[in-house]
């Protein structure tokens, strides 16, 4: 039996034109159908042992089911809940053998493309690193920020403008290192040969609206490398106030 056509993507990691350290890590596992953004919390202790740790466990965990994982297809929500949860017991384990770190924590989205039987996305998620559909020039987001603007948001107490320039905007709700048991937010979605996804650190998401990440997509016509180097330098042209990653993931054609 012939296996599907992999669907394919393209990262990349910049520190910004006022951050000292890139305290982002990313990971592409194209052979697997697995991919990675963390931000370590800035202002945090080690936010960047936090970020490079949480990818480093949650790649070894994906690398060692990925044939597991083709075969069991269904457990793909489960699977890239593992790789979050994981990823959070390391950081407090190395938290309790090194307590200069304490207080250290990153953000993660992971996402994995099972093609069979048909292809679907399914996302793990802490914190405000972002996942988004971009589709027939349409750009939708699929993760929600855990962020405490957001849950003022959710709540009526302000509006989604407001929220751009809050001064709490970055404060998280939600994110590695704060608290053992903390849960990923799980989201599955059907995606189509011609749909591009977007991961990305809130470097991103600070410097570019929506508006004109789809912009920058639209232009690259379905072309991961363009959209990624091309949002990535967007960003750094804006101002690049924080580490900005970015990882477009398409369907070879």
């Amino acid at each position: 039996m012939t296996q599907p056509q992999q669907w394919i993507g393209v990262g990349r990691t910049e520190t910004g034109h006022v951050r000292t350290s890139n305290q982002d890590a990313l990971a592409l596992l194209n052979d697997c159908g697995v991919w990675i953004v963390a931000d370590g919390m800035g202002g945090h202790p080690a936010g960047d042992i936090a970020a490079q740790t949480a990818v480093a466990v949650a790649t070894q965990l994906a690398r060692e089911r990925a044939a597991w994982l083709r075969e069991h297809p269904s457990a793909a929500s489960e699977f890239v809940a593992d790789l979050v949860t994981s990823a959070n017991q390391r950081i407090h384990d190395v938290m309790l053998a090194k307590p200069s770190l304490k207080g250290m924590g990153t953000t993660l989205v992971a996402l994995a493309i099972m093609s069979a039987p048909r292809p679907i996305a399914h996302i793990a998620h802490l914190g405000d690193s972002r996942a988004y559909l971009y589709r027939t020039g349409q750009l939708k987001q699929l993760t929600r920020d855990h962020t405490l603007v957001e849950k003022f948001v959710q709540r009526g107490l302000i509006d989604a403008a407001t929220a751009l320039t809050h001064p709490e905007r970055h404060i998280l709700t939600k994110g590695l290192g704060m608290g053992v048991d903390m849960k990923p937010e799980l989201t599955s979605t059907s995606v189509t040969p011609d749909d591009l996804i977007l991961l990305c650190s809130d470097g991103l998401t600070k410097m570019l609206e929506d508006a004109a990440i789809a912009s920058v997509l639209s232009r690259a016509n379905g072309d991961p490398h363009r959209g990624c180097h091309d949002l990535i330098e967007q960003a750094l042209n804006r101002g690049g106030e924080d580490n900005v990653t970015v990882i477009v993931v398409a369907y070879p054609h």
